[in-house]
């Protein structure tokens, strides 16, 4: 039975390892990212990863750097590297190792979305669909020859954390689809078009604060785009104020963009740069919890106010 070491970190590669298990494939080893420190008192956490394979008794591999360490893989003598959202890049003796190569499950639609953000982007972009890619890798980023793809819908009420369950799944089954027929040399990988590259690299801090000048479509784009992280921020009173859902107002406004144009029972309007407006209904004022909007205004935020702004200061 072919030797397979699979290779990825967080939990949008947990179902694709199960997968493997559960298709009673010969897995001799992970390899995933070290523990990181997390939460307020800085714990070193496993990735979730880690955490799936320990259940299985499968040694687990966390190199630094995989470049430095690739001989540790290539130790278990693998016949096929399968990875899923690993987060480094790998070299070319790990990529040159295994008979049948190292594959990678991609969620896009290459060669749309290379990178590390492609569920993020496919949302911020307001795209319809997305989809999974199985690839062969490359040393360049998510450039390699495609052997498969499936593809999903995206809903007008999908966010990060829906499409990311949605691609999981999807991931695992396209590999559990592709995998033999891959083994028995069944099936032929097609190259990419070049021209119609895009990329989705990883989100920073500075994009995650909304533009009140953007069209309304663009900032409830921006807001499930960023759901459940990292989160979308605006500015109230010169301090940041996490935004965790709003919704479209479908009417047209009077007002300057950035201004709170009505309070509601459950939340507050707020104009957008094309005069529609967003109704913020889920928020985190700083240095507070996560509370439903229309709580914020019936507490803490009673002294909010009709014609104030968010947005304008920094933080």
């Amino acid at each position: 039975m072919e030797r397979i070491v699979f290779m990825g970190t967080p939990d949008f590669a947990v179902p694709v390892l199960q997968q493997l298990l559960s298709n009673q494939y010969n897995v001799v080893a992970v390899v995933t990212q070290p523990d990181r420190p997390k939460g307020r008192k800085r714990t070193f956490t496993p990735p979730p990863v880690k955490v799936e394979a320990e259940k299985h008794n499968i040694p687990v591999l966390q190199p630094e750097k995989i470049r430095k360490e690739y001989q540790d893989v290539l130790a278990y003598e693998p016949d096929l590297i399968v990875t899923a959202a690993f987060g480094q890049i790998l070299p070319k003796e790990l990529l040159d190792g295994p008979q049948y190569g190292c594959i990678n499950v991609h969620a896009s639609l290459l060669p749309e979305l290379r990178g590390g953000a492609p569920i993020h982007y496919a949302i911020l972009e307001g795209k319809k669909e997305t989809g999974i890619s199985i690839m062969y890798m490359v040393e360049a980023l998510d450039a390699g020859d495609v052997l498969s793809q499936s593809r999903v819908e995206i809903e007008e009420t999908d966010h990060v954390g829906t499409l990311h369950d949605k691609l999981a799944e999807s991931g695992s089954k396209l590999l559990s689809e592709t995998l033999p027929r891959l083994l028995n040399n069944e099936l032929a990988a097609t190259k990419q078009d070049e021209s119609q590259v895009t990329f989705a690299a990883n989100i920073k801090r500075e994009q995650e604060r909304i533009d009140w000048n953007q069209d309304a479509e663009t900032i409830y784009n921006h807001i499930r785009g960023m759901h459940p992280w990292p989160v979308a921020f605006t500015t109230y009173q010169n301090k940041p104020m996490k935004i965790w859902w709003g919704e479209k107002v479908n009417e047209t406004l009077s007002g300057k963009p950035g201004e709170i144009i009505r309070l509601e029972d459950d939340g507050f309007v707020v104009v957008s740069g094309d005069y529609r407006g967003i109704k913020l209904t889920d928020i985190q004022p700083s240095g507070k919890k996560r509370m439903a909007a229309g709580d914020f205004l019936r507490g803490a935020g009673q002294s909010l106010q009709v014609g104030e702004m968010v947005g304008e200061a920094d933080e």
